[in-house]
């Protein structure tokens, strides 16, 4: 099996080619995250391959290749989503899954006001684009997106989507803090995170 990803600090990888992966491929736009993932992937029996470049750009990757290709959290950093959902698929092999999560776009449309001691939406859904984002203090631009818009372009590229998960398992006490960015007291208003599961036919 092989399998190919956003390869962020190596650990989920390292993950899969404990569990039987015999090829592992990792992209990742920073430099640092590649260096980690080499320093936790030097052990690895199975073969590994981490490229430096953009998900928006195919650096060199083969085509219909991968049995999985898979994404945490780092997805939603793509400034062409239908150009990486289309890289995506190219990659793959006739019946291979793609997986992918990111933060739910609800979530960041959703602030605590203490003065209040309650949440308000304070940013358009709808509204879609570039923005600064307040979990990265503002110093990072993320494209926001609508849920129906991650979904529409999984078809538009070809994908069949097999499950959607937008759910999650709440603890039953409440976070100290509910103005922190993940509160329990937010995920009871709204999703965290959303899970999209799709296939090649």
């Amino acid at each position: 099996m092989c399998t190919y990803k956003g390869c962020g600090s190596g650990h989920s990888l390292h993950y899969m080619g404990r569990e039987g992966a015999k090829e592992l491929w990792g992209l990742d736009l920073c430099t640092k995250q590649i260096e980690t993932a080499r320093n936790v992937l030097h052990d690895q029996q199975a073969e590994v391959t981490l490229i430096e470049s953009p998900m928006e750009e195919n650096p060199g990757i083969p085509s219909s290749y991968f049995d999985i290709v898979y994404s945490i959290y780092a997805l939603g950093w793509t400034t062409n989503l239908s150009l990486t959902f289309s890289n995506i698929y190219s990659y793959l092999k006739p019946g291979g899954v793609f997986i992918f999560s990111w933060e739910h776009p609800l979530h960041d449309r959703l602030k605590y006001e203490q003065e209040q001691s309650t949440f308000i939406f304070n940013k358009s859904y709808v509204n879609e684009g570039p923005e600064y984002n307040e979990g990265w203090q503002n110093l990072a631009v993320i494209h926001h997106r609508k849920l129906s818009t991650y979904i529409n372009a999984l078809i538009e590229a070809g994908f069949m989507i097999e499950k959607v998960i937008d759910d999650v398992c709440l603890p039953d006490e409440q976070s100290e803090n509910p103005a922190r960015w993940y509160s329990t007291q937010k995920a009871n208003l709204v999703p965290a995170t959303f899970i999209i599961k799709a296939s090649k036919s």
